[in-house]
């Protein structure tokens, strides 16, 4: 769709509207209007800002009004907000004209739904009057809204415990036994990249070395801890079990609430892996099954079996572990809304106190898109995701964390279920963005958070694992900026 910006260039703003109603079109802002275009303005006076949309599309010509306040707003950051929100409001009702659908979040088209919800809660809203703007201002879906809702709630409830010196911290393993179709993380197999494994265990572990000093000078407290990937069980017990014991002899946990290793596929787990995990303090982990269709496991390129998985669920809950969470994706290739019952119906008897949701994203770089693999219907995702939530609930889970992604089937949302006293914490403080996360090990995304000044800060670790081994400067680099920045968030 060809995009005319007036007055602005809040191009992300506007591409995430697009992409909510039209998935199918792509941005363009050369060349001539085509049969689908929009123009999209903002006007700013002394009192409000306006965003006016005029869309074209499928022959229908809309147009959308949307007005702010912004005197006496000085903050800058406020300010930008409020005019973002003026042009998503706007696009959203030229093209909910045009269309005569309303998506399920409504104008909302940021990742964090529930990070909205909570700061209006903490700015003194009651639930019912944050559940009024999500419906009259957004024209969010009754479920979506529960969803937010009660997602804000648990937000609230984690960062209530939360000191200023509290961080969690991230380790990130980036290989795989093989590429799953949906992925486009950086992760090598294993059977492609051995030869780099031992190398890159090294440099991690040269990494957590230096990380842990820079965290007990800078007076730091962790958390929670949560290994992810990759699948984080490609490595063997032996290296699991060196990289472990590295981490506890060079961070701190005695205040660390939450030891989580993400296991992964059902194929890399076996009992003297997850024995090394209970034996380093882990208490949770997570089995990432995505489906428990056997057409579907093959069309994703996973090679375990269903079997593989029950099997998996049957040794992580038989040896202890406290929590044990459970990933499913809807609108998987070759998958239906009945093969996803079966999936979720399956995984509700087998133990696991927490069961995540995730809608399927289509990514740049993954084989769905780079091989026109076919997919459910947006449709039928939503009849996956209206048939997870009433089936989880009456089983006793709750939703606890939620976020949204760019190109997600249908416009929906990923959502964290647990049963009560069961919430992942560093799933809500990652994606509430609650404290500073700090991201060791190659594609690490680290997160400086400044919950008092509304301030939050990135840096990005090397994405290749040769490039990781190759650069320790850049790591150094970062760990300073981390330092840095909690330096001056101390004064």
């Amino acid at each position: 769709m060809k995009l005319n910006l007036r007055g602005h260039e809040d191009r992300y703003a506007i591409e995430q509207s697009l992409l909510a109603f039209f998935p199918e079109e792509r941005p363009v802002y050369e060349g001539e209007d085509g049969d689908s275009h929009a123009e999209v303005t903002l006007h700013e006076g002394n009192v409000y800002a306006t965003g006016v949309t005029t869309l074209t599309y499928g022959g229908k010509t809309a147009r959308g009004e949307a007005r702010v306040r912004t005197a006496g707003v000085s903050d800058a950051y406020e300010r930008e907000r409020l005019r973002q929100r003026a042009l998503k409001l706007s696009f959203f009702r030229a093209a909910r004209d045009v269309t005569g659908v309303t998506p399920s979040w409504g104008a909302l088209t940021g990742i964090r739904p529930a990070k909205l919800v909570r700061t209006m809660l903490e700015d003194g809203m009651t639930p019912a009057q944050a559940d009024r703007v999500l419906r009259d201002t957004y024209c969010v879906s009754p479920a979506r809204r529960r969803l937010a809702l009660e997602s804000a709630e648990a937000g609230l409830k984690a960062r209530s415990d939360l000191r200023p010196e509290d961080i969690s911290l991230y380790i990130g393993i980036p290989f795989c036994p093989t590429r799953c179709a949906y992925c486009s993380f950086v992760s090598a197999s294993v059977e492609k990249s051995f030869k780099l494994m031992e190398p890159y265990l090294a440099a991690l572990t040269a990494e957590v070395e230096a990380a842990g000093r820079m965290v007990k000078e800078a007076g730091l407290r962790i958390k929670s801890f949560y290994m992810g990937g990759g699948t984080p069980t490609t490595l063997s017990a032996g290296q699991m079990d060196a990289l472990l014991t590295a981490v506890n002899r060079n961070f701190d946990l005695s205040d660390c609430v939450e030891y989580c290793i993400e296991a992964g596929r059902p194929d890399t787990i076996d009992r003297e892996k997850l024995q090394v995990l209970l034996d380093h303090g882990a208490d949770r982990i997570s089995v990432n099954p995505q489906s428990l269709e056997p057409r579907v496991l093959s069309a994703i390129g996973r090679k375990h079996s269903p079997e593989d998985i029950e099997k998996a669920m049957e040794l992580a809950t038989s040896m202890g572990f406290p929590h044990v969470n459970m990933d499913l994706i809807a609108g998987l290739p070759a998958d239906t809304p009945e093969g996803f019952r079966r999936t979720l119906d399956t995984c509700l008897t087998f133990g696991a106190d927490n069961i995540t949701v995730h809608t399927l994203s289509l990514k740049k770089g993954s084989r769905i898109l780079l091989e026109g693999l076919p997919i459910p219907s947006a449709e039928d995702v939503a009849a996956m995701l209206d048939y997870a939530d009433p089936a989880l609930r009456e089983k006793g889970f709750a939703p606890y964390y939620l976020y949204r992604q760019k190109y997600m089937s249908g416009s929906f949302e990923n959502v964290g279920w647990c049963i009560s006293g069961a919430e992942g914490l560093y799933n809500i403080y990652i994606m509430e963005e609650l404290h500073s996360i700090l991201s060791l090990g190659a594609g690490g995304s680290t997160k400086m958070v400044d919950a008092k000044r509304n301030r939050i800060e990135r840096v990005f670790h090397p994405k290749f694992p040769l490039e990781y081994i190759q650069r320790p400067e850049k790591l150094t680099e970062n760990l300073e900026t981390f330092r840095r920045f909690h330096q001056e968030m101390a004064r």
